[in-house]
């Protein structure tokens, strides 16, 4: 099968599309021929070298933890009902990392997949699983957002931040974003009531009262600021510096694979509650790009990978 892979780990440059064995397929994994994946900062970080802490790495790596794409295989103890030909999508994460989503064919633990909205586009769909159940756990499992409440969302017009806003309105609640200037638009086209600038000073400084939640996926200064931005500094949750948020009394929130979560999320697609937005659509073999534009922090949405 064709996969992306690198042998050593560094910059973009490592990357390359080559042919490789077909992975193995244990007795409760799903093996799901890939039609698109998509790149995440996570990748990138793997890539590099700075995520050898917190999981098993072996070399040679596929990169990727989105999916979504056509059952091939089920294995003999898989019990979630799927069956070879239907359309899945999923977050595909292991306790090590060394099969990404980045290649023609994936071993999928079970627990990891679910029915991919119809609506959806393998690419559409493959940009969401990650970035999706990042913002869902964040917003109803750490931060228990409910109808009424007011929710800021730092980086609103990120890959995460843009689903979080749809989310969080979707469960009711008023929105307050953050973001650069040029985005104000099309986070207000998400729901959000009032966008703020972050270049303009602390965000506490410019809302006119606290708010009931607090989405952190920038950390630094939104962060440290955070209390004063909100009623309660229990419900701070933040995805990027679990140190800082734990010492202010708020939650880290590290996204784990949820075949609940991913339900809940193709609900709200096919409500028309939520949607991506997709930055850039390029091929398996312009991965290395992929990682170069979602290192820059430039990209203004997802990037979908097809394979």
């Amino acid at each position: 099968m064709r996969a992306a892979v690198y042998g050593r780990f560094g910059g973009p440059e490592v990357l390359e599309v080559r042919e490789v064995d077909d992975p193995p397929v244990g007795p409760d994994v799903v093996l799901v021929r890939t039609r698109a994946t998509s790149v995440n900062p996570v990748d990138w970080k793997i890539r590099e070298g700075k995520l050898q802490a917190a999981y098993p790495h072996y070399l040679p790596i596929i990169p990727g933890w989105d999916l979504a794409g056509v059952v091939e295989k089920v294995g003999p103890a898989v019990v979630t009902g799927v069956q070879p030909g239907d359309e899945v999508w999923g977050y595909v994460r292991r306790d090590g990392v060394q099969f990404g989503t980045a290649a023609e064919l994936v071993p999928a633990p079970q627990r990891t997949l679910a029915p991919k909205p119809p609506s959806l586009s393998f690419e559409e769909a493959a940009a969401m699983p990650l970035a999706g159940l990042t913002a869902y756990q964040a917003l109803v499992e750490a931060l228990k957002v409910q109808s009424g409440d007011r929710v800021l969302v730092h980086a609103a017009s990120g890959g995460v931040g843009h689903l979080a806003v749809q989310i969080a309105r979707a469960l009711g609640a008023e929105v307050v974003g953050t973001a650069s200037p040029e985005h104000h638009e099309r986070v207000r086209g998400l729901g959000a009531a009032e966008v703020l600038d972050y270049h303009e000073g602390p965000i506490s400084e410019q809302l006119d009262e606290p708010v009931d939640a607090v989405l952190d996926l920038v950390g630094g200064e939104a962060l440290s600021d955070a209390p004063k931005q909100v009623r309660d500094s229990g419900r701070i949750a933040s995805i990027i510096d679990p140190a800082t948020v734990l010492g202010l009394g708020g939650k880290y929130v590290f996204v784990r694979p949820d075949r609940a979560g991913l339900d809940a999320l193709g609900t709200l697609v096919e409500e028309g509650k939520l949607r991506v937005h997709l930055a850039e659509k390029l091929s398996l073999e312009q991965i290395a790009e992929a990682h170069r534009l979602s290192e820059s922090g430039h990209a203004g949405g997802k990037i979908a990978v097809t394979v």
